[in-house]
């Protein structure tokens, strides 16, 4: 997720880091490395001068030249720079109260991710404790209705749909009448898209817009289309309107141009970006944690969300004890890659830990070393995985036929879980080992 931009920024800190005055030419060079930064992004010129312009200003004031550490103090006024470019703060949907029908209408090109997003985002609602109605309004792309309805099905939630209807008008103004006789208090609603702009799919977007009358008018943009998603989604707010801004694929947008340019150009918030594929990977946009990423500098905040909806309160408790006793099993190192696959893959979490980033090289994490890991454990009994002491020579040549490796590899997956559980000892009784590894991390 925007490693390119982040590497470059990365580097542009590097260079002013550990010196004892930042002259007026270090600032002028170092903004001019982050001009061609945004630029290489894909960020909107206009949106790049300004940027430049106001970081100049700031970054050549009194305060900052004569800062204790200039260099921090720089880093910190690009840092303000960039949340201001991604909208400041977080901005919620905003829904009527749950004894009343809020209606969401859901917009933009085809093959942006509507449809997908709309499940994805009735499934976070209804975790909100919403009552959801998805409406198959998409009635130009073959097999949108049939792709909401599968979609629907995964997160459970209804789908409202009318086969013989072929006018999108007429099949919400259903919908919102099944909504309300139904006590639904959420509805969202999936709109057709085009290849292009074009004035049909405007008129007919704009004459669902008066019927749903909806609090909220959604503008759904692949995040890797760049100035293009920009220009877009003005295009739309011009026309129809919107309130807010979905950004899918961000989990692959190396670049940022969009999530960069968006708020500027356009005057409206991102509301949530889709990083995955799975019906719960939608999450909500943090500009100062996505600045924090872009610097290089973690987002421990999105880090600790994604451990808590994953990893239960009593089994993390039982978790910590068994690290502090040393019964810490290969059985629970099993479970641990499960968790660790719900929060998401090694290096998305590498990169929310302040410090991980050009410490650690996605060289270093061999996700592939885990599988087979996974599947040398899995080759042994409910009996060994609980007491790997038992596990002599030829358990282990058994396990290692079983889970197609080598014996030599058995032996290092069981030397380096026992070192494993002694460090977990380690850190869990020593407050001042565990403040340590914290610095070490930059936390």
């Amino acid at each position: 997720m925007l490693e390119r931009i982040s590497d470059k920024f990365s580097d542009i800190f590097r260079q002013l880091s550990g010196k004892a005055t930042i002259s007026e030419k270090n600032i002028q060079d170092a903004v001019e490395e982050i001009k061609v930064a945004l630029l290489e992004a894909d960020v909107n010129l206009r949106v790049v001068r300004r940027f430049v312009n106001r970081t100049i200003e700031e970054a050549k004031g009194e305060a900052v030249l004569k800062a204790v550490n200039p260099g921090q103090q720089f880093v910190k006024i690009v840092n303000d720079k960039i949340v201001q470019l991604l909208g400041d703060e977080h901005q919620d949907l905003e829904l009527k109260g749950p004894d009343a029908l809020s209606s969401i209408l859901m917009m933009g090109l085809q093959g942006s991710g509507k449809t997908t997003t709309s499940a994805k985002l009735g499934l976070r609602l209804k975790k909100e404790g919403r009552r959801v109605l998805l409406v198959a309004a998409d009635l130009v792309r073959p097999a949108a209705v049939d792709q909401l309805k599968v979609l629907g099905k995964q997160v459970d939630l209804e789908v409202f749909s009318l086969e013989k209807e072929k006018d999108p008008v007429k099949l919400v103004g259903e919908a919102k009448k099944y909504a309300i006789k139904s006590s639904f208090n959420t509805m969202i609603v999936d709109t057709s898209g085009r290849l292009h702009l074009d004035e049909e799919m405007m008129k007919q977007i704009v004459d669902i817009k008066r019927v749903l009358d909806p609090q909220e008018q959604l503008f759904v943009a692949d995040s890797m289309t760049g100035q293009e998603a920009v220009t877009i989604a003005k295009s739309f707010d011009e026309q129809v309107g919107i309130s807010g801004v979905v950004l899918t694929k961000f989990d692959s947008d190396t670049r940022g141009g969009a999530a960069l340019s968006l708020k500027s150009v356009t005057g409206k918030p991102i509301k949530y970006v889709g990083v995955g594929e799975k019906p719960e990977d939608l999450d909500p946009f943090y500009p100062e944690r996505i600045a924090s990423r872009i610097l290089g500098m973690g987002d421990v905040v999105s880090l600790v969300e994604k451990a808590q909806e994953t990893i239960d309160l009593e089994e993390a408790a039982a978790l910590q004890e068994k690290m502090i006793s040393a019964t810490f099993t290969l059985e629970d190192y099993l479970e641990s890659f499960a968790r660790m696959r719900k929060m998401g893959s090694v290096q998305s979490l590498l990169e929310m830990i302040p410090g991980a980033k050009g410490a650690i090289s996605e060289d270093d994490i061999d996700e592939k070393e885990m599988k087979k890991e996974e599947a040398i454990i899995l080759s042994m009994t409910i009996v060994e995985r609980r007491n790997h002491r038992i596990i002599g020579p030829s358990r282990r040549k058994r396990i290692a036929k079983g889970s197609g490796s080598s014996v030599a590899e058995v032996n290092r997956l069981i030397k380096r879980f026992e070192k494993m559980r002694l460090m977990m000892k380690k850190v869990s009784k020593n407050k001042k080992y565990q403040a340590k590894l914290m610095q070490n991390l930059g936390v």
